[in-house]
């Protein structure tokens, strides 16, 4: 009797549980001094994360035994769903650091714009992939452009570093679908552009450019400056795990946008190298499963999810280390938060789909 079995990437899934293991690790490192101040209990934070990954998990199977041509024919109306679910933020969201992001259903919270960057990545490869010989056009590449943007305009009034890294991955999927690029290069200009306008709506935005070009005496670069003392008192090999300072409420949202800081200060350099490898060799063995799609759909899907960790990944890490204007971006499977897990790893288990249908299955 032929029983099929599991012959997805085990690397990475081996890699991606790593990681959130570690984030656990971190978060009540990083969490327990202010969760024990603030809400009595030091495993506060950690305990929700656990429930997040056990949910997250689940989500990760259901789409590995999806098969993601399913995912593709339901683009149109996956998308129409995040649309409103982003105009809704505007009429029944819940202000975080003064924009309006999330939406509450009695105590449970919800992140539109995450939703969003995941239905995205499904919608721009079903549409590249069925727009065929269209996407060496520029009228093809700029109608994908066009329908992509309602959702990115959208988030960007209220986030803009979501917007950009929703622009990214449009970006990258356009390029590797058309292999155009003089239309890429102009994308670009015009993706920059409507950065520009959402900057100048938005006089915090700007306040945060001249934190970044004088972090050491400006009101707003506090929490930079924490994380790059948290980064320089780590040195080569760390203070070790839990010995942290900075952490002591000194590096506002330590165990969520700036948790890289707090690895740098207990791990040191060559723990945050670690991490950082472990991130490549991730995204390289997305790369893999891209090359092998079975399809263009399947791999344009791959290089989606691949431009996401990516992205999320480099201005993360280049926020904490001030390379770039501070921005809240988590740390992809590592920083606090319930909806990019959960997302992030669904985006996972539609790579695993896709690594399985480009391999063939063993008796």
């Amino acid at each position: 009797m032929n029983r099929k079995r599991f012959v997805g990437d085990w690397a990475m899934l081996g890699t991606v549980f790593g990681l959130i293991l570690f984030g656990l690790l971190m978060i009540y490192s990083a969490s327990n001094y202010t969760a024990r101040l603030h809400m009595g209990n030091a495993f506060y934070y950690v305990e929700r994360q656990i429930f997040t990954v056990l949910l997250g998990t689940a989500a990760m199977f259901l789409m590995m035994k999806l098969d993601y041509h399913r995912l593709l024919k339901m683009a149109l109306p996956l998308y129409g769903l995040s649309l409103l679910l982003l105009a809704a933020v505007f009429v029944v969201g819940t202000a975080s650091h003064g924009q309006k992001r999330w939406i509450y259903i009695g105590s449970i919270g919800f992140q539109p714009s995450e939703f969003a960057k995941f239905v995205l990545i499904i919608f721009l490869a079903s549409i590249c992939g069925a727009a065929g010989s269209m996407m060496k056009k520029w009228k093809g590449i700029l109608l994908v452009f066009l329908w992509m943007m309602p959702a990115a305009g959208m988030v960007m009034v209220t986030n803009l570093s979501t917007g950009i890294i929703i622009m990214g991955i449009a970006f990258i999927i356009i390029f590797i679908a058309s292999r155009q690029w003089l239309p890429f290069f102009v994308l670009m200009g015009l993706g920059g552009g409507f950065m520009g306008i959402f900057l100048k709506l938005a006089s915090y935005r700007v306040g945060r450019i001249e934190a970044w070009l004088n972090v050491e005496t400006h009101p707003k670069g506090y929490q930079t400056r924490q994380s790059l003392y948290a980064i320089g008192s780590g040195g080569l090999f760390g203070r070790g795990y839990g010995k942290s300072i900075q952490k002591l409420a000194y590096i506002p949202e330590a165990h969520n946008d700036m948790i890289f800081s707090v690895i740098c200060e207990e791990w040191g350099l060559l723990g945050a190298g670690i991490i950082a490898a472990l991130f490549i060799f991730l995204i390289w063995r997305c790369l893999i499963t891209a090359n092998s799609a079975p399809d263009i759909p399947g791999a344009l899907l791959t290089m989606g999810v691949t431009a996401h960790l990516g992205l999320q990944m480099l201005i993360n890490i280049a926020v904490v280390t001030n390379s770039i204007p501070n921005t809240g971006i988590p740390l992809p499977f590592i920083s606090y938060g319930g909806t990019s897990l959960i997302f992030l790893m669904c985006e996972i288990g539609i790579v695993q789909n896709i690594a399985q249908q480009g391999k063939t299955y063993i008796s």
